[in-house]
């Protein structure tokens, strides 16, 4: 189940209704869950779970970390009113008449777009829907990012990734064409006046409808890249919400053969909030199952995991062995991969990047040869892409996987002083002086995520904390053997993102605090305030800032629907209505309606 920008180039064009009747695309069956050089693919439909599509608003852009984006959906899913099947992206909703010639589907990296217009083209293909389109030809951005230089007509850039459409003449209007750009994310240019017969240009007039005006476009984008497209231009937006709860439940089902297990691995991602959370992304979904179900399958030492720094260490394990099994080159060891994958991570996390090139990969030691080495060891951890124009393209597999990488680098190059790696990288961002301690670092790397107008590097900072604790080193020396034990005095950390929470007055900015609380085993404020609830006192208590901040999160992270928010359940003697309001606004914003 790959992340973002991510669909394979098929080897024949999606095309049914031609003299030669080429039905080859075998990549679009399968469902390669990693990457397509590990492990054995899955057919897509014996294991594709639907998921929850709504009918958007355009121009709705995000400024919040693509995981925060996520929690705010598990809240409002449920409640949307338009959902949309897969298969019906073009098709106008009762007692709508207009015509959905331009749709544009944004989502969350790893929630799922790709593999819904994989799905789509499955069943075009396999002439179960859609049956009115004759041919689809799928173009990811990526690769033609790698083109953005390059002066082609339409029927020059079909012939190069289609070769079969050179005995086809797609303008002739004899065909009705669905052409599908996936993977638009804040990376790729989309159009660029300097280059006024470029491929980017190429393709804003294929959009907008100066070429093929009777030719289906469906665009897949991130949240963040959304607004590249002009709003003019676009008859339909749609969001990808992920897996809902049920959903979840039936892709765990359909994953692991061992139902026993699976309701094992179900009730273990129930137990813990902030895990079943992240089940809205199917990515994680498949993260997880690949742990759980080594670890609840037979005797395993160490704990569980029920944070996301112990789940992804765990994951990142599974993958290094995984090199022992496959018995590649033994010159590669595990703490050098790791540590250049890490390095690189943290770099591309700085720079706001999610793919990067060859030259990237040299700035971090890692030649040509090595690239392939890694990406063959670590499939599911880092992804390599060969393009058709202009060398490779390289990603991790998720955001998030960079994101654990590249706090497990920060973490190594601290508590072992590497003071050169130390002035280098970790200072640009954390104003480090040469010597402090790693509360001192923690204190920096949480100011620094504050001040993110993005939340860039909210995970990270939930990654790096939880990282210090002791489990988590343990498991970190299984992996790289030199990594030292440092004196960390936890309660300091605690102590200073408490005080954070109690002076910002905004609660949304306050939510990643409290995950990193969480990660830090630090459930104090949140467990009060829900003492409070539990016994109906809240109205009763004059909460402090600190207090609300952490009614806010726990209301935000509760399993109860907030389909009406009732304001009288908090205003009492010592809670004004206006109060109230004021301060659960974030609350009251993802709720349907409010008494």
């Amino acid at each position: 189940m790959k992340s973002d920008e991510s669909m394979d180039i098929p080897l024949k064009f999606a095309g049914r209704h031609t003299s030669t009747d080429p039905r080859y695309n075998v990549s679009f069956q399968c469902l390669y869950e990693g990457t397509a050089t590990q492990g054995n693919p899955t057919l897509l439909n014996e294991i594709y779970t639907e998921l929850f599509i709504a009918e958007s608003e355009s121009g709705e852009i995000s400024n919040e970390h693509e995981v925060r984006q996520i929690e705010t959906q598990s809240r409002r899913a449920a409640t949307e009113d338009t959902a949309i099947k897969c298969r019906d992206i073009f098709r106008p909703l009762p007692g709508q008449d207009k015509a959905n010639r331009t749709v544009l589907t944004k989502g969350v990296a790893g929630i799922g777009k790709t593999v819904s217009v994989q799905k789509f083209i499955v069943d075009w293909a396999e002439e179960k829907e859609n049956q009115d389109i004759q041919l689809i030809f799928p173009l990811p951005f990526r690769e033609l990012n790698l083109m953005k230089n390059k002066t082609l007509r339409l029927s020059d850039l079909l012939h190069i990734f289609f070769p079969e459409t050179k005995q086809i003449e797609i303008s002739s209007g004899e065909y009705k064409v669905l052409f599908i750009f996936d993977g638009l994310d804040d990376n790729v240019r989309l159009c660029d006046e300097s280059e006024s017969v470029s491929v980017d240009v190429l393709l804003t007039n294929l959009i907008m409808g100066n070429l093929l005006p009777s030719a289906l476009i469906w665009i897949t984008s991130r949240p963040a890249a959304a607004d590249l497209i002009p709003s003019e231009c676009v008859h339909r937006v749609t969001e990808v919400r992920g897996f809902n709860d049920p959903q979840k439940e039936e892709y765990f089902r359909k994953r692991i053969s061992d139902q026993s297990l699976t309701e094992r691995i179900i009730s273990h991602l129930k137990s813990s909030r902030s895990l079943h959370i992240m089940c809205h992304i199917p990515v994680f979904c498949w993260i997880s199952a690949a742990v759980l179900e080594k670890m609840l399958s037979r005797a395993e030492s160490g704990e569980i995991p029920k944070t996301l720094t112990q789940m992804y260490t765990h994951f990142l394990i599974i993958q290094t062995n995984i090199k022992h099994e496959k018995d590649y080159e033994k010159k590669v060891k595990d703490k050098d991969m790791i540590l250049k994958l890490g390095k690189l991570a943290f770099q591309q996390l700085v720079k706001g990047s999610l793919i990067f090139y060859e030259e990237d990969l040299r700035e971090c030691g890692i030649d040509e040869t090595e690239a392939s080495v890694y990406s063959g060891l670590c499939t599911q951890i880092f992804r390599e892409e060969f393009g058709l124009f202009q060398g490779k393209v390289f990603s991790f597999v998720h955001l998030t996987i960079q994101e654990h990488l590249a706090a497990l680098y920060a973490h190594f190059c601290f508590t072992n002083k590497n003071i050169q790696t130390k002035e280098s990288l970790l200072s640009k961002i954390l104003n480090l002086r040469e010597y402090v301690l790693l509360s001192e670092l923690h204190q920096r790397a949480v100011d620094e995520a504050l001040q993110s107008k993005n939340g860039h590097l909210d995970l990270f900072l939930r990654f790096l904390l939880g990282l210090s604790l002791e489990s988590n080193q343990t498991l970190l020396r299984e992996l790289l053997t030199q990594t030292r034990s440092c004196s960390y005095n936890k309660e300091e950390t605690i102590q200073y993102i408490k005080e954070k929470i109690r002076r910002n007055d905004s609660p949304e900015r306050s939510i990643n605090l409290f995950h990193c609380l969480n990660e830090l085993g630090d459930l104090s404020l949140m467990q009060e305030i829900q003492d409070y609830l539990t016994s109906k006192k809240i109205k009763e208590i004059k909460l402090s800032s600190s207090q609300w901040s952490a009614l806010v999160y726990v209301l935000l992270t509760s399993e109860q629907e907030m389909d009406v928010f009732v304001l009288k359940k908090f205003t009492g003697s010592q809670n004004t209505a206006d109060e109230v309001l004021r301060k659960l606004l974030p609350v009251v914003k993802e709720s349907r309606s409010v008494l």
